[in-house]
């Protein structure tokens, strides 16, 4: 399909029929070496508030033999579901030829979203967790959840989950969508026993108190924050992250909205006291950790890096089976 063939229309549904977890993560890791070895411009993000929620508009430039830029935009209405049935939140992804400026693809952002989050977890795990670890608990069991388990689950030899969510029902809903991995996955009332018997622990929460605390993790933890992607969200204590490995997603942007921002915010870290940007650890110019000891967070805020290869892919995928509707916004 050529530019002025028109604009492909992808669901969500669609998208996750026609890309595989692996390539997804294969993609952004390569998308993170490529920014820290200044092949690529900085991602855009722009918030804006409206009400009782709230929009971001994250986008990228990316090259290659087929360069492309992606913009995303996001709604975030917590009161959505009990309100009005609506999901928390939605949006959609303009999906760019980069060398014509001709509008490609719009496409279902969360299917992306949700994808390439968690590939950023299992690349963050590739370089930063311990090579043998197996156990895992994840605290937030919504649709993120699956996917960061799925994802974890490529790079690392895991045996075990434990599931903690606010809604015991909701993490039993977890084990059950995760049945076909051939893990042990229990839901738990009591997230500090787990954590106990973990290597790894993955917050996915809309939280905007903090729940994580540096006496919760043993020694040698590598922890995925993922839920604080906006100034209000905190999931982890502010001394748990001035106190560990901080690797980042991009410095900018976990200082704006991530846990570096509460941590900053508190006066307990300066930006030249986070170890490294994830692809940083990537590249090999810094280590991902130094010691089976040491805690490594990764602060995981989401740029649109990591989606404007992830619509790419889903994009190409597309075209070669012929999947999606075209249709032209002129004549």
């Amino acid at each position: 399909m050529r530019p002025e063939d028109g604009t492909l229309l992808l669901s969500g549904p669609q998208i996750a029929s026609l890309i595989d977890l692996d390539e997804v993560i294969r993609e952004v890791e390569r998308a993170f070496a490529m920014h820290a070895e200044g092949m690529v411009p900085a991602p855009g993000i722009l918030g804006c508030p409206a009400g009782a929620g709230g929009f971001h508009i994250k986008s990228a430039w990316f090259p290659g033999a087929e360069p492309r830029f992606a913009v995303k935009t996001n709604a975030n209405f917590p009161a959505n579901r009990e309100n009005t049935g609506l999901p928390t939140i939605q949006g959609v992804i303009a999906l760019f030829d980069g060398t014509t400026g001709a509008p490609i693809a719009l496409m279902d952002s969360i299917a992306i979203t949700i994808l390439r989050t968690a590939a950023a977890t299992a690349v963050a795990a590739t370089h930063c967790a311990r090579k043998g670890a197996t156990t895992v608990t994840i605290f937030g069991c919504g649709d993120q959840a699956a996917a960061q388990i799925r994802a974890l689950a490529l790079v690392r030899p895991l045996t075990r989950v434990f599931a903690f969510d606010l809604r015991v029902q909701r993490a039993e809903r977890l084990a059950e969508s995760l049945s076909d991995l051939g893990l042990r996955i229990d839901p738990v009332l009591d997230p500090a026993a787990a954590l106990a018997e973990s290597d790894i622990c993955v917050t996915c929460t809309t939280s905007r108190l903090p729940f994580l605390r540096r006496a919760d993790l043993a020694s040698g933890m590598f922890v995925a924050a993922v839920g604080a992607d906006s100034e209000g969200k905190q999931e982890l204590e502010a001394d748990l992250v001035a106190s560990a490995v901080l690797v980042v997603d991009l410095l900018e942007s976990c200082a704006a909205i991530g846990e570096l921002h509460h941590a900053l915010e508190a006066g307990l870290m300066q930006r030249e006291d986070v170890h490294a940007e994830l692809g940083e650890v990537v590249t090999g110019q810094k280590a991902g950790r130094s010691t089976d000891e040491e805690i490594v967070v990764f602060d995981s805020t989401g740029n649109a890096l990591q989606d404007v290869v992830t619509a790419s892919l889903a994009y190409e995928k597309a075209i070669a089976v012929g999947a999606g509707t075209r249709f032209r916004f002129s004549a």
